[in-house]
C-alpha cells in the first residue's frame, strides 16, 4: 500500500556535500593532531593523505552501489539486494548504532564546551537543550536542517581560515618550523613508516560520516548523478581540509613534545596562535562543528529508520511515518531526540566505540557489495577498467577496512558484538528462525513509493528523452 505522504526531493549537489561535510565535523581535526602528532613522529599530515586515499576507495564503492539502488537505506539496502537480506537487515543494524549514537557523541561534546563557559549550569541541562533543539530542526523540513547546517560549516570555515592566516604569521615570525612552506610535516628521512600507517588508522575514523549523504538519495532530484558525486567531494574535500590544517598544526608544533596535554590539543593550538580571544573565537567553532555534525546526523538515522520502517523490519506505522506537511519522518525525529537525551547516561567512549564498530561494519559490506553486484551479479569482468572498478578498487577498499578493524580498540568490538548479538536475535523472532526473508517488499516498491515528482525531475526526465530519440 503507498503511504499518502513521501520525503520531499529539495536538496541539491553543494547542500549534500555541506551536510556530508558539517557531519565529519572540520574542527575535529584539532582534536585528533596531538595524538597523531605522537603516533607518527611529528608527520599527521603524511597519515591524513594515506587516509584519505584509502577512503576515497571506499568512497568510491559507495558511489558505484547508489547507482544501482538510489535509496535512503545506504548500506542496509546494498547488502539486502546485493548479497543477502537477512545479512542485509543485520548491516542495517550494525549501521544503526552507528547513527543513534553520534547524534549522542555531539551532545557529550556540546556539554563538555558549554560547562567549561558556564561550570554554574547543570551539564545534564546542556545535553537535553542540545537534543531539543536538533530535533525542532530536523523536524521542521530537510530544507532548514540544510540551511542552518549550511551557516554552521561556513562559520567552521570562517574560524580555520583565520587560524591559517594567524598560524602563516606566526611561522613567518620563527614559531615552530619558522618557515611558511616546508616539507617535514610530510616527509622526513628516518620516519618511521609502522607509525605513520598506525596515525592514518585512527585518522580514518574522521572520515565516518561521509557516507551519511547517502542517507539522502530520496530528497534530490537526481539521486544516481548527484549523490556519488557528493560522496566523492565530501570525502576529498575532507581530507584536503585536513590535511592543510594539520599541516599548520604541525609546523608549530613539529613535535609532540611541543604540547602540554596531546590528548586535548586543539585550546592550546587556539592560544599558542593569537591568544585568549582568538581562543574563545575558536571554541565557539568547535561548538558550531558539533551542532552541524548534530543535525545532520540526526537527520541520517531517521532516514535509515525510515527505510527499515517502510520495509516493515521495525514497525512501519511508526518508523514509516512521513509527516504530510513537513515531509519529514516525525517520529524517527522524535525518537532519535529522545534517545540523544539518554547521552547524560553513557559515557563518551562508549558513544565513540558503537560508531566505530557500525561505521566498519557499513564500510566493508559496501565494498563487498561492489563486487557481489557488478562482478559476480552482473559479469562486469570483460575489461581491464571494469576489473580495476569492480574488483580491484573494492578489494583494496576492504582491505584498508580490514587494517581499521584490526586496529579497532577492544571494548568498541566487544560492545559492538553485544549489539549484533541482539540484532540476530531480533531478527530469528522477524523471520521465524530465519524461515521466511526479513524484507519481503521489492525494492522498485520501495523505491516508487519514496518519490515525489518535482519542476526539476520532470525537466531532467525531458533532457532525458530528447537525448534518447
Amino acid at each position: 500500500m503507498q503511504q499518502s505522504a513521501t520525503l520531499k526531493r529539495s536538496l541539491g549537489l553543494g547542500a549534500i556535500v555541506l551536510l556530508g561535510i558539517g557531519y565529519m565535523t572540520p574542527m575535529v581535526v584539532f582534536d585528533t593532531v596531538g595524538i597523531v602528532s605522537g603516533e607518527t613522529g611529528g608527520h599527521v599530515p603524511a597519515a591524513y593523505v594515506i587516509a584519505l586515499a584509502a577512503m576515497l576507495f571506499t568512497a568510491l564503492s559507495y558511489g558505484r552501489m547508489v547507482r544501482v539502488y538510489p535509496s535512503a537505506g545506504s548500506a542496509y539496502t546494498y547488502t539486502q539486494k546485493a548479497l543477502n537480506p537477512h545479512l542485509g537487515f543485520m548491516v542495517g543494524w550494525s549501521s544503526l548504532i552507528a547513527y543513534v549514537f553520534l547524534p549522542m557523541t555531539n551532545a557529550f561534546l556540546t556539554q563538555i564546551y558549554m560547562s567549561a563557559l558556564f561550570p554554574s549550569v547543570p551539564s545534564w541541562m546542556w545535553v537535553i537543550g542540545f537534543a531539543a533543539f536538533v530535533t525542532i530542526v530536523n523536524a521542521m523540513g530537510m530544507k532548514s536542517t540544510s540551511n542552518l547546517n549550511t551557516l554552521l560549516v561556513v562559520f567552521q570555515f570562517l574560524v580555520i581560515v583565520i587560524f591559517i592566516v594567524l598560524a602563516a604569521r606566526a611561522l613567518y615570525n620563527g614559531v615552530g618550523y619558522g618557515t611558511i612552506f616546508t616539507i617535514e610535516p610530510f616527509y622526513k628521512s628516518g620516519m618511521d613508516t609502522s607509525g605513520l600507517i598506525a596515525g592514518a588508522t585512527l585518522l580514518c575514523f574522521s572520515f565516518l560520516g561521509f557516507d551519511a549523504v547517502t542517507m539522502y538519495s530520496e530528497e534530490t532530484p537526481n539521486p544516481v548523478k548527484t549523490i556519488p558525486r557528493a560522496i566523492f567531494l565530501t570525502a576529498l574535500a575532507g581530507g584536503v581540509l585536513f590535511i592543510t590544517v594539520s599541516y599548520f598544526v604541525q609546523a608549530l608544533f613539529p613535535s609532540v613534545n611541543d604540547f602540554h596535554d596531546p590528548s586535548s590539543a586543539s585550546p592550546e593550538v587556539a592560544l599558542k596562535v593569537a591568544g585568549q580571544l582568538f581562543q574563545a573565537f575558536f571554541l565557539a567553532g568547535a561548538l558550531a562543528g558539533t551542532i552541524a555534525s548534530g543535525l545532520a546526523s540526526h537527520a541520517s538515522v531517521s532516514r535509515l529508520l525510515y527505510v527499515m520502517g517502510r520495509d516493515g523490519v521495525i514497525p512501519r506505522k511508526i518508523f514509516g511515518y512521513v509527516h504530510p506537511r513537513l515531509h519529514t519522518p516525525l517520529f524517527n525525529v522524535i525518537i532519535v531526540g529522545i534517545v540523544t537525551c539518554s547521552a547524560i547516561l553513557f559515557t563518551l567512549d562508549t558513544a565513540t566505540s558503537f560508531v566505530s564498530f557500525g561505521g566498519l561494519v557499513a564500510f566493508t559490506f559496501v565494498n563487498l557489495c561492489v563486487i557481489a553486484h557488478y562482478a559476480v551479479k552482473k559479469k562486469e569482468i570483460n575489461s581491464p577498467m571494469k576489473i580495476i572498478v569492480n574488483v580491484i578498487a573494492p578489494v583494496i577498499g576492504a582491505a584498508f577496512v580490514g587494517l581499521l578493524w584490526f586496529n579497532l580498540e577492544e571494548v568498541s568490538f566487544k560492545l559492538g558484538l553485544i549489539w549484533t548479538a541482539l540484532g540476530v536475535l531480533y531478527l530469528m523472532y522477524l523471520t521465524k528462525m530465519f524461515k521466511q526473508k526479513p524484507v519481503d517488499i521489492a525494492f522498485d516498491e520501495a523505491e516508487e513509493s519514496s518519490y515525489i515528482e518535482t519542476e526539476e525531475d520532470t525537466e531532467t526526465a525531458s533532457k532525458e528523452k530528447r537525448k534518447t530519440s
